[in-house]
């Protein structure tokens, strides 16, 4: 997704010279921090927990592999598991203060973030793709519980999202070209007869 690509290159190379729209992002940030009870902005920030996400995943991994669609699930563990190889390597580098904690670096992209993403989202590809709303609103209510408690920069969040949006690909393209659906085949219709000798 070349808008992804775009998004990141644009946002990281803003954080590490510090210009307009990362001192923007620090404007804003401060009007936002505190802007709701901590207690309620911290609870919508933990969704984003490994210990709250990932269980989701592994649940939703688990039904669909009894329901036989191991590919789709191994794809939307690897998704998963490239996370931290994206992410980590991306903190090192840009080494961005946090919004609360300026003595402290690493805060560039949001892990938080990106683990929401993959974890609700390829849970919801395995389980119904009609629970994606809901993969989404979780998504949305862990990036804005992290804003609005200070844990992370809005740009923390906007470039997590554009980092892993593309490894959600790979459970959706498992879904539909895995065994039973390989490219090239369709599903028969209704209006399908087999036809009589």
């Amino acid at each position: 997704m070349f808008w992804s690509v775009a998004v990141l290159a644009v946002v990281t190379w803003q954080v590490l010279v510090h210009g307009p729209l990362a001192r923007l992002d620090e404007r804003l940030s401060r009007a936002l921090v505190d802007t709701v009870p901590r207690g309620l902005s911290e609870s919508a920030a933990d969704l984003g927990n490994m210990t709250v996400a990932l269980p989701v995943l592994a649940l939703a991994m688990l039904y669909a592999v009894r329901r036989g669609r191991r590919a789709a699930a191994l794809w939307a563990g690897l998704a998963m598991a490239a996370v931290p190889l994206l992410i980590v390597p991306l903190k090192e580098w840009t080494a961005r203060p946090g919004p609360l904690e300026p003595w402290a670096t690493g805060y560039y992209p949001s892990g938080h973030t990106a683990t929401a993403l993959i974890a609700y989202t390829g849970a919801a590809l395995l389980v119904s793709p009609r629970l994606l709303p809901l993969a989404a609103l979780l998504t949305a209510v862990t990036a804005t519980g992290l804003i609005l408690r200070g844990f992370h920069w809005p740009l923390d969040v906007l470039a997590s999202l554009a980092l892993c949006v593309p490894l959600l690909r790979w459970p959706v393209y498992a879904q539909r070209y895995g065994p039973g659906r390989r490219a090239g085949t369709r599903k028969p219709s209704r209006t399908d007869r087999p036809t009589e000798s």
